[in-house]
């Protein structure tokens, strides 16, 4: 099975980019965030078109995520991250594809920091722990990914130094997904690559593709039932090269059958 996510900023702006690149690399399910696209404005039919079966929870003008799988077997678990009844933001949804829990998540940017944007950037991270550890109690394989919008080490940002007091960089939200890894996750990329410099972000600003000047802030975090299964992972940095792509790359990750 082969799991990609994708911040596509913008579902409909960047339709033929997503269309084009689900068509040359075909993905067996496929996590999308920033939709940026109300529920009635989601591209479904294009999807169906594509070869995928889409559920999406959308949300006007900003945030909004998707799950896009080419089984049709597809099976709604969750819309919208347990924790705060409250939290009106489309930022989570969960689904199980072929006996695997997929949970696609577009966690707050959190900027400025300090502030309210980020104590909510954190409360968020804390009700995503929470889940994440009822999901691992059930002892089913379970694949928690997307744009977590935290740079975990040095080694995922360029020049590190520039980034202290950014909210994707701040200690807190370092330590916050270290309690989460800690749980007993394993994030795949750097299970198989270590201490390779891989980003999965470029902004649009200052030819930071070109200078290869990202981030990694897309991240698969695997249950224990799936760290055997781990096969292959990759950034796609070519799409990013595009035009009018995404400032995200996709990233993928393979997994063996049982």
């Amino acid at each position: 099975m082969k799991i990609a996510t994708y911040n596509v900023n913008g579902v409909n702006g960047r339709l033929p980019v997503l269309l084009r690149w689900l068509q040359e690399t075909t993905p067996d399910v496929v996590c999308l965030q920033e939709l940026k696209a109300p529920q009635e404005k989601f591209p479904e039919q294009a999807i169906l078109d594509a070869g995928y079966h889409p559920i999406w929870h959308g949300q006007k003008s900003w945030n909004g995520v998707a799950i896009l799988s080419r089984d049709p077997e597809i099976k709604e678990l969750h819309r919208g991250l347990p924790g705060d009844p409250d939290d009106e933001q489309s930022r989570y949804i969960e689904a199980t594809i072929k006996g695997v829990v997929i949970g696609c998540l577009y966690l707050p940017n959190g900027n400025p920091a300090p502030g309210p944007k980020f104590d909510y950037k954190l409360q968020w991270f804390e009700r995503l722990a929470i889940h994440a550890a009822s999901l691992l109690e059930t002892g089913l394989p379970v694949v928690l990914t997307g744009d977590y919008n935290v740079m975990p080490t040095e080694i995922d940002v360029y020049k590190p130094e520039r980034w202290i007091d950014d909210a994707l960089f701040r200690p807190e939200t370092r330590a916050a997904f270290k309690k989460l890894i800690d749980q007993g996750w394993t994030d795949a990329i750097r299970k198989l690559y270590p201490t390779e410099k891989i980003y999965t972000f470029y902004d649009y600003f200052r030819n930071a593709y070109g200078r290869d000047a990202g981030l990694r802030i897309d991240h698969f975090l695997l249950s224990p039932q799936l760290q055997g299964r781990l096969l292959n992972a990759a950034v796609d940095r070519n799409v990013r090269g595009w035009e009018k792509t995404s400032d995200h790359c996709p990233v993928w990750i393979e997994l063996a059958d049982k």
